[in-house]
């Protein structure tokens, strides 16, 4: 990829991630911005929202770290483990969302409550990882499923672990949301932005 074409990536992927916290920072505080919206402050209001889009700003290069790290380590896995390379990344991904339901629980839950109210965060980003591999498989081949999805749930939860440490509940959607939609972009978006750099070279 060119360097011109990264930075188009990148910036592409910084601008999704501030959009997305934005938004998101926009409805799971409403409770805090609806008195603001009622008393006219909207420097407040500003600030807060420019404050989300920064934030969501971070998320997204801790995103792309992420992603590019995978890269890495999907090259490495796929020449050390060779066909196994697929079973592996399953394992771990089926480890990755034990530990993000039970270990949780463990941690977090409180007297009496139910292990179920812990599952649904780790069954929606399978949900919304299953999609975004069958998209991919669809873009590419079958072959590169199990790949996406383990990038789609494993790397994300990699990177979505200092608010999964802390257990902040807004902050927990905020950053979940604001990762997920980074991260599909990357997966499924950098096939053309090779291709573009492969027509200039041959141009």
């Amino acid at each position: 990829m060119t360097i011109r074409n990264w930075v188009r990536f990148f910036v592409h992927t910084l601008l999704i991630g501030g959009l997305a916290a934005s938004v998101l920072g926009f409805f799971i505080r409403w409770d805090e911005l609806a008195p603001l919206i009622s008393t006219g402050g909207w420097k407040d209001i500003f600030s807060i929202l420019m404050w989300h889009v920064f934030v969501g700003f971070t998320f997204s290069v801790i995103s792309q770290m992420g992603f590019f790290a995978y890269l890495t380590v999907h090259q490495f896995g796929a020449s050390m483990f060779r066909s196994f390379w697929n079973t592996v990344q399953f394992v771990i991904i089926a480890f990755v969302l034990f530990d993000l339901i039970y270990f949780r629980f463990q941690a977090f839950a409180d007297k009496g409550e139910s292990l179920l109210s812990y599952m649904g965060l780790a069954i929606l980003l399978l949900a919304v990882g299953l999609i975004i591999a069958f998209y991919k498989a669809k873009q590419s081949n079958k072959s590169v499923f199990i790949s996406a999805l383990f990038f789609m749930v494993v790397v994300t939860v990699l990177e979505w672990l200092p608010v999964l440490q802390a257990n902040e509940t807004k902050w927990l959607y905020i950053m979940l949301f604001t990762l997920l939609p980074c991260n599909a972009f990357q997966l499924l978006a950098l096939p053309k932005y090779n291709q573009r750099t492969s027509q200039k070279s041959g141009a």
